[in-house]
């Protein structure tokens, strides 16, 4: 099931053919709450994500908890916060795997190696000649288990492959039979004999097994190069692209008493952003008030609409070493938040609740009414055990702050809103890519995106704007141009209220046959005979002196850049605001938003 829309899927020659909603389905609500965790796990896959839906499940797979790994307990309380399903993506540091050596007679040997590197990927073999003839000298059956310790009769993964062969060119040679296997691969070249009949040790009868060596490593605890990853090899962070559906992305710190680097969170930042999701940041460990936090932020020096963070770091039972400790919090609020969504989700109107921690873990520092409104202010919302006495808890913030596009993208509702809007109909209407690029075509896209919205519209979710003129969806030939359907591209409008009355968000999905994308646009109102010109952004703009300084960010991934003039105070008889050594605070930069209101450029 994938956003509640069921997909046949089949699998032809190594490729996945998934056959997706049509023309006449209805657009389906993506879910809301699905947590990708990138880090360090004992064992399992590498650099391919992997969904759990539980933590017995992640046991099973990854093997559970590791003290090195802040991984392992981060999901730990993600499920016991009340998370659902999480997406999983190990990264080593080096790390080498596990080998089998089947004899094969005359001192030869058919060497096997696990897939997942580790020292605790248990592994073991048989081989026997069942259903063998004795005219088929190159044949054999191998039976492969994944057992939870060396030694152990828990048997957690099993594969058998029949009538293997040794003789290069047959259709089960084993080099290429084993490709299909989950657990190992032939390291080197295969004998010319095929390998003995394993027996049970101090017997002949033909039930042993043969156990993996003591040849794999953990590896080196991981960097941020190693978190970050090449989007070549789809390694890292860039493993994600396998992933659907993700909501969050959780990336705990490399080890207990390292925080996350910010190379780490600037490509994380702009994976969120490819993706349609939100980075939840980590407070780093130095914050321990909320003075600190405060103070912290400012040298921080990270903002983003697409990420969130909650303040203080979370106090659990840590059962390996049998006390508390001190962990990064990200496991715990996305638990929280998917527990919140079970009761509104973003999809319904209303307003936000507390994030509130499950009994077995509690905030390292209790934070006033106070504190929780001067964090607020700056983007952080409180992490609390119990509800304040407030009859209206405090709208949750995303890390934005001042730099936020609009009001909504400050909010953190509105903004997964957003993005879970943006992600649905861009998933719903990737039929257009195999229909005729004709006014047909584009009506019918009209009409389905129109019925997925009206509901939304109607129950409140835009606020009380009338639901006839709630939304606007063009798909014709004001944004779609003879250039578009000779490329076989298909452009939508789509434009949605924002939390300001007559204010408009609104965004571009563009299908094309080398796949989708979804851009923001600057204009949701598009009279008939007019046109949108649908072109990339300049790549490399003249700076001048008025234009705003380019951010970190900016200067590493190429961000947008507002290309025009800023407002200017002098004009109109306000004193300038002296320039600044870093960058503005939070209180500067409300002043500015007073004093200009409306007159500030806005996306």
């Amino acid at each position: 099931m994938r956003g509640g829309t069921s997909l046949r899927i089949s699998k032809s020659g190594g490729i996945d053919v998934a056959e997706g909603p049509g023309s006449e389905s209805s657009i389906a609500r993506l879910p809301t709450a699905v947590t990708a965790f990138v880090g360090r796990a004992l064992r399992g896959p590498v650099n391919h994500p992997v969904a759990v839906r539980s933590y017995a499940e992640f046991h099973n797979v990854f093997g559970g908890l590791w003290q090195p790994s802040t991984l392992s307990y981060a999901v730990e309380q993600f499920f016991e916060n009340g998370g659902r399903k999480a997406v999983i993506v190990r990264v080593v540091n080096g790390g080498a795997p596990a080998s089998i050596t089947l004899p094969c007679g005359t001192g030869e040997v058919l060497t096997l190696v696990a897939l997942s590197p580790g020292s605790r990927e248990a592994l073991r073999a048989s081989v026997d000649y069942d259903n063998i003839g004795a005219n088929e000298p190159d044949r054999f059956n191998l039976v492969l288990q994944r057992v939870r310790s060396p030694g152990s009769e828990h048997i957690e993964d099993q594969e058998i492959f029949r009538r293997l062969s040794i003789a290069p060119g047959t259709a089960r040679y084993v080099t290429a039979a084993l490709q299909e296997s989950a657990l190992v691969r032939v390291r080197g070249d295969v004998p010319a004999i095929r390998p003995e009949r394993t027996f049970l040790a101090g017997s002949r009868h033909p039930i042993g097994y043969v156990d993996s060596n003591p040849d794999g490593d953990d590896g080196a605890p991981l960097t941020d190069y190693d978190l970050i990853g090449s989007p070549s090899a789809g390694s890292g962070l860039f493993a994600l692209a396998g992933a659907d559906d993700v909501h969050f992305v959780c990336i705990p710190p490399p080890a207990r008493d390292r925080d996350l680097g910010a190379s780490v969170l600037l490509v994380a930042d702009r994976l969120c952003r490819e993706r349609r999701a939100m980075l939840v940041v980590d407070p780093p460990s130095a914050w321990q008030t909320s003075e600190d936090a405060v103070r912290g932020l400012r040298e921080f020096d990270f903002r983003s609409d697409h990420a969130l963070l909650c303040f203080p770091r979370i106090v659990a039972h840590d059962r390996l070493r049998g006390r508390t400790e001190t962990f990064a919090n990200c496991g715990a609020v996305t638990g929280a938040l998917a527990r919140m969504d079970e009761q509104r989700s973003p999809w319904e109107a209303g307003p936000d609740q507390e994030i509130l921690l499950r009994p077995g873990a509690r905030p390292a520092h209790v934070c006033t009414d106070a504190e929780r409104h001067s964090l607020a202010a700056h983007g952080i919302n409180a992490l609390q055990s119990l509800r304040t006495a407030s009859s209206r808890a405090l709208p949750l913030r995303t890390l934005a702050g001042g730099t936020a596009a609009s009001a909504d993208q400050a909010l953190l509702t509105p903004q997964r809103r957003r993005l879970l809007l943006m992600g649905s109909i861009e998933r719903g209407t990737r039929w257009v890519v195999f229909e005729a690029a004709e006014r047909k075509v584009w009506q019918k896209v009209e009409r389905q995106v129109q019925a997925f919205l009206k509901p939304l519209g109607t129950s409140g979710v835009f606020g009380p704007q009338p639901a006839a003129d709630s939304c606007q969806v063009v798909c014709d030939e004001r944004v779609n141009g003879p250039e578009d359907v000779a490329a076989g591209r298909v452009n939508i409008l789509v434009s949605i209220p924002s939390g300001r009355l007559g204010r408009y968000q609104s965004f571009l999905v563009t299908h094309a046959r080398d796949g989708s994308r979804v851009r923001p646009a600057r204009s949701h109102l598009l009279p008939a005979g007019t046109r949108m010109t649908v072109e990339g952004l300049p790549v490399d703009v003249p700076a001048d002196d008025t234009q705003r300084p380019r951010t970190l960010a900016q200067e590493l991934f190429g961000h947008y850049r507002e290309p025009r003039a800023e407002p200017s105070a002098v004009a109109d008889g306000r004193s300038p605001i002296p320039p600044a050594a870093g960058r503005l605070d939070p209180e500067t930069i409300a002043r500015i938003h007073r004093d200009f209101g409306s007159r500030l450029q806005r996306f």
